[in-house]
């Protein structure tokens, strides 16, 4: 169950991404994390709501918290290295962030096997692989390359700080939500900074609201797919050892590079395709290790 929670997990972020990388390109990056996350509790608000989840509250919400300021920020990064540079190129990058949980795993007390371990060097070798090619050249790609690894490490504290959050699932619904409550408050917070020091908050080029309101669908989406995402990962966690989950989970950047090869014609280089190769080589081992 392991495997299959945190492999769930990367096709929802690798999913979440491409829609969010596609969105950053027609809003600015802040607006999309906000609108995006905002639908995202309205959907939790009403499962929190239905299943009485409030009677799991507990001093291990301050981890969802955590994970909830620390959200936005990796995910604003993020959102502009994808608008910046190939998606097949920045999401690979992205997954750096798996370092975070599997030492915490490992600190914790850890201990895969001898071929879960050969798992985990060819996982991670492969999805370096995936990013490697555009390493050098011009300035926007090293700075959407810096932007990628401060993302990458928020997003390895999320997912430690998440699976701490919770022990039960009705736990998990209530810690999901305080965590995107948290997120929609800093974001919302660094959007009015953004505006009141001359930012945009709508598309250029007219349309406006009307222009957010047509994107609800997908906005929605994404939300909804990064929401998912960090539940299925929690339960991973939860079910299995931390550095398994954490390196399966972080297998979606394939998923993102297989959607912009479908949707947006991106050709991926040998080596890429290489790489993706090597993760699933990686992926076998963990799960049958």
């Amino acid at each position: 169950m392991t495997a299959l929670f945190a492999l769930a997990t990367s096709l929802l972020w690798g999913l979440a991404d491409f829609g969010g990388g596609l969105l950053t390109r027609r809003f600015p990056a802040l607006t999309v994390v906000v609108v995006s996350q905002t639908l995202a509790v309205l959907v939790l608000g009403t499962v929190v709501a239905a299943t009485g989840a409030w009677s799991e509250a507990g001093p291990q919400l301050w981890y969802a918290v955590a994970a909830g300021a620390v959200g936005p920020a990796a995910m604003l990064c993020f959102y502009k290295a994808l608008a910046l540079g190939p998606m097949g190129v920045v999401s690979p990058l992205g997954s750096l962030g798996v370092v975070v949980p599997v030492s915490v795993g490992l600190l914790v007390g850890d201990r895969p096997g001898l071929l879960q371990f050969a798992g985990i060097a060819v996982a991670v070798l492969g999805v370096v692989l995936a990013g490697g090619p555009e390493l050098r050249g011009a300035p926007v790609q090293r700075q959407a390359v810096l932007l990628t690894l401060v993302a990458a490490f928020g997003f390895g504290a999320v997912m430690a700080l998440i699976s701490e959050a919770s022990t039960t699932l009705t736990g998990l619904f209530l810690a999901l939500f305080v965590q995107r409550v948290t997120n929609v408050a800093v974001g919302s917070g660094a959007l009015w900074l953004s505006v009141k020091r001359g930012g945009r908050a709508l598309p250029e080029g007219g349309g406006g609201l009307r222009a957010v309101a047509v994107a609800i669908p997908a906005l929605a989406f994404v939300g909804l797919a990064d929401v998912a995402a960090n539940g299925t990962y929690a339960l991973a966690a939860q079910r299995g050892p931390v550095t398994i989950a954490a390196v399966l989970a972080s297998l979606y950047p394939v998923v993102t590079a297989l959607a912009a090869r479908g949707v947006l014609k991106e050709r991926l280089r040998a080596v890429q395709a290489a790489g993706a190769g090597l993760a699933l080589v990686g992926t076998v081992l963990l799960a049958t290790g």
